[in-house]
């Protein structure tokens, strides 16, 4: 009887965790951006927009944002959005890295960190972690990089 209770919290453990897949709609965010005021993701539908879960203290994420700010900045005039996901503890580092990453798309803060109830709805166990959405905020990608990434917001936008 205790593995079958095992296994049974195991499984309910693992569907649960499991992150969005592509052809899934992307659950609502609604948190405060820099300024306080609440963003919703759904305010871009209409728009192909890229979630970018991230945190300051995360070299990998650091390293990502120059590419994700050319990304923005060559494509925003197409309709193209990034919704930047913060999961610092500290708002003071957070708008630091914006500043010092010359980050100028949306950007908005779960400061649980790991806990934070966004990355917990998303299953985001390791960051950067994007999922990229079509216009209707059907999920379309997931954690795509560099040259293919391009190339899906290409495409998407075409």
């Amino acid at each position: 009887m205790k593995n079958v209770i095992a296994l049974a919290l195991l499984l309910t453990c693992i569907t649960t965790n499991a992150q969005l897949k592509v052809g899934e709609a992307a659950p609502e965010i609604s948190l405060p951006g820099v300024n306080g005021d609440v963003i919703k993701l759904s305010s871009f539908k209409g728009k192909i927009v890229l979630i970018d879960f991230w945190a300051s203290w995360c070299g990998p994420c650091r390293q990502a944002n120059p590419h994700v700010v050319k990304l923005y900045e060559k494509y925003k005039d197409k309709g193209f959005e990034v919704y930047g996901v913060s999961i610092d503890h500290k708002i003071a580092s957070w708008l630091k890295a914006i500043r010092k990453d010359k980050i100028k798309y949306t950007q908005v803060i779960d400061n649980e960190g790991w806990d934070a109830a966004t990355a917990v709805q998303y299953a985001v166990d390791a960051i950067p972690a994007t999922f990229l959405l079509n216009k209707e905020g059907v999920i379309v990608a997931v954690d795509l990089e560099g040259k293919m990434l391009e190339e899906k917001i290409k495409g998407l936008l075409e």
